[in-house]
């Protein structure tokens, strides 16, 4: 399971409301989501039809035979759903993740001497373990075969912690896949929030290739700082999956760019179409599929979107941070429901 983060988090940790406060609902109509009628539906379905069938619900389950079998996919969406509006209060915020790739080896060299570890056997579910600095400094995870891998920089490997799976590309020109397995139970810290903190950066002038030179030119301040964040997180080989898939998100399923987004499933359900309308200098306006979670995302109006594999989508993804709405399709019964729940 992907654990995104979303990649501005890489900079400066995201807010959010910590627990989930009473929504409040508002059925719309389709003539009220701006850009609606441009956007092509047709792979927003198809993404959809890609993990619906793990929806137990029934409301949800009936909408997903029937997505099946659909030929006009704005038909589908349009007679089966109801845009729905659910908000907690906090302001829309919408940030981008992505897949790193790496340079790695599966056995250690004097150029590849930065494990990547699977879950050790003592870490149970919901436990806090040992913190960062502790696993880094105290060798607890040395000579056991915990290694999947190893690479060959230190903020790239901190990096595929912070986004939760990637791409290591071996000297051989074959690559694995690695997935998110297991934390430590920290919550995360943000060591861009950390380097404003200390007045080396303003806020905006904070990205992932802004701290990778900072840790590069300055190499004990920087593994100090990157222990400033006493989150960790371990992984898990993922086999069987084609390069042309995206990493499995948390429907244990490969999500897919552009139209997969991390949201918060409290308030929204996982599998679930989501309207987005996302402002900012690079404004967009599409269907897309909830389809992962993530420590950092969280609310109602919170979205984390999946921009592919790689440093072009790392880029692009990075420059995200942005107000707008997000709406979220619901079975016509489930809306009216929630409308009514509400009022009460």
């Amino acid at each position: 399971m992907i654990r995104a983060l979303g990649a501005l988090a890489l900079g400066l940790a995201m807010t959010g409301p910590g627990q989930a406060a009473d929504p409040r609902v508002t059925v719309l109509t389709f003539d009220q989501l701006s850009g609606w009628e441009e956007d092509n539906l047709d792979q927003a379905l198809k993404v959809f039809q890609s993990t619906c069938t793990d929806m137990k619900d029934p409301d949800w389950s009936s909408l997903c035979a029937l997505a099946q079998e659909q030929k006009s996919a704005r038909t589908f969406f349009e007679l089966f759903f109801r845009p729905t509006l659910i908000e907690d209060g906090a302001p829309a915020l919408f940030t981008g993740y992505f897949e790193p790739e790496l340079d790695g080896s599966l056995t250690r060299t004097d150029r590849f001497d930065i494990p990547i570890y699977r879950k050790p056997p003592e870490l149970r579910r919901g436990s806090v373990w040992l913190s960062r600095s502790e696993i880094e400094e105290s060798a607890v995870l040395e000579g056991r075969g915990l290694e999947i891998a190893w690479v060959d920089d230190p903020v790239e490997a901190f990096f595929l912690q912070i986004q939760g799976s990637g791409r290591i590309n071996l000297q051989d020109g074959s690559s694995i896949r690695v997935g998110y397995s297991a934390a430590n139970g920290h919550n995360y810290r943000s060591i861009g929030e950390e380097l404003v903190r200390r007045g080396v950066y303003k806020p905006h002038q904070v990205s992932a290739q802004v701290l990778r030179s900072w840790v590069g030119r300055n190499p004990q301040e920087g593994k100090e700082l990157l222990q400033v964040n006493p989150s960790f997180v371990f992984f898990r080989k993922l086999a069987g999956l084609a390069d042309d898939l995206g990493p499995l998100g948390a429907m244990n399923r490969p999500i897919t760019a552009m139209r997969t987004i991390a949201v918060d499933p409290r308030f929204t359900p996982l599998g679930a179409p989501v309207w987005i309308e996302k402002a900012g200098s690079r404004a967009m306006n599409r269907l897309m599929i909830a389809q992962d979670t993530g420590s950092a995302i969280k609310g109602a109006q919170r979205a984390d979107i999946f921009f592919g594999t790689g440093d072009a989508a790392g880029r692009r993804a990075g420059k995200i941070r942005d107000p707008g709405r997000m709406i979220v399709l619901m079975p016509i019964q489930r809306a009216y429901a929630m409308l009514s729940e509400g009022s009460e």
